[in-house]
């Protein structure tokens, strides 16, 4: 069996192990895994950007808190349907993107971070002042889960499904990019941008789209993500969001495939894990659980600094050659 479909066989068993979790937890831990879910989605779109393109990004917390309030307007003042809003989201959020996109045409590296959490600051400003449109600090609540035909969504478990099955497809599309030569164009772009102008790559295209896509999958977690709290308020969209998905992003494995899925499921269950551990090793954490979040997260770092799944490259390393 090749290595593509060992990794895409990997991808159907987590969704599956994600779902089948879901029928022996209780609805507070079905809640955490499907904003595991809506989270993911965004931190798939940043892996793109930061990890296949090489264009670092402090601004997708904008993108998926644009696609939250685009969820709450839309659906509760003029009663659109839930499955409009997604590609709403997407398109609004690709077009944004694509004009964020132009400042990493100038600059690189950490002036680009710092011109992207501008613009984190810039969106979540408006989002907290605009009181008119966004509520202000009092935001947007009575947001309805959807339903189609008779089959509602209502329900932590049953949106849970529908999040699972929406997180499949984002990820079945990403993965389909990334072996295109699209994604290939995006690996050259990252891995030496000069060689890959000198290969016929248009660096000015390929970068604008990375930022774009990357901000349309932020735009779909958003929409998920409104319906799964039934209520949006600027201070979840703060830029210490976008360092918490750049940080699921790098934990993971930047510019790996399931790099996202693992820095994601650290970041987000972990610290809940450590809160609520029932283990008499770790009960002293329920009070430091944030300290011991931190050490871990620290520990990764410095011990794995390609990310968890770069433990695989440290053992086809080490084994010797036939």
């Amino acid at each position: 069996m090749s290595a593509r479909h060992r990794r895409l066989l990997l991808m159907v068993a987590v969704i599956i192990a994600f779902g089948a979790s879901a029928l022996l937890l209780q609805r507070s831990q079905v809640y955490l895994l499907s904003l595991c879910c809506v989270y993911l989605m965004a931190t798939f779109g940043l892996n793109l950007t930061v990890g296949y393109a090489g264009q670092m990004s402090l601004g997708q917390a904008a993108f998926f808190g644009i696609g939250a309030y685009i969820a709450a307007i839309l659906t509760t003042r003029y009663g659109i349907s839930f499955w409009l809003v997604i590609p709403i989201a997407a398109v609004v959020c690709f077009i944004v993107g694509l004009a964020l996109g132009f400042p990493a045409l100038r600059v690189q590296h950490h002036y680009l971070a710092f011109a992207t959490l501008g613009f984190n600051v810039l969106i979540y400003l408006i989002m907290r002042n605009e009181e008119s449109l966004t509520g202000g600090t009092y935001g947007i609540a009575n947001i309805k889960r959807p339903s189609i035909l008779a089959l509602s969504f209502d329900s932590e478990r049953a949106y849970f499904w529908l999040v699972l099955v929406a997180l499949a497809i984002v990820a079945w599309l990403m993965w389909l990019l990334l072996r295109s030569p699209w994604g290939r164009a995006f690996a050259a772009l990252r891995d030496n941008p000069i060689r890959a102008e000198s290969l016929g790559i248009n660096i000015t295209a390929y970068t604008l789209l990375a930022f774009a896509i990357g901000a349309a999958y932020a735009g779909v977690g958003g929409v998920f993500y409104a319906a799964l709290v039934q209520f949006v308020e600027p201070g979840t969209f703060h830029f210490a969001t976008s360092l918490m998905m750049l940080l699921a992003v790098i934990v993971g494995g930047s510019g790996r495939f399931f790099g996202p899925v693992l820095g994601t499921i650290v970041i987000i269950l972990l610290p809940e894990l450590l809160r609520s551990s029932s283990l008499p090793a770790l009960q002293f954490m329920q009070k430091w659980y944030l300290v011991g979040f931190g050490v871990a997260v620290v520990a990764l770092m410095v011990w794995l600094p390609g990310g968890i799944l770069s433990i695989a490259d440290h053992r086809a390393r080490k084994m010797p050659a036939p």
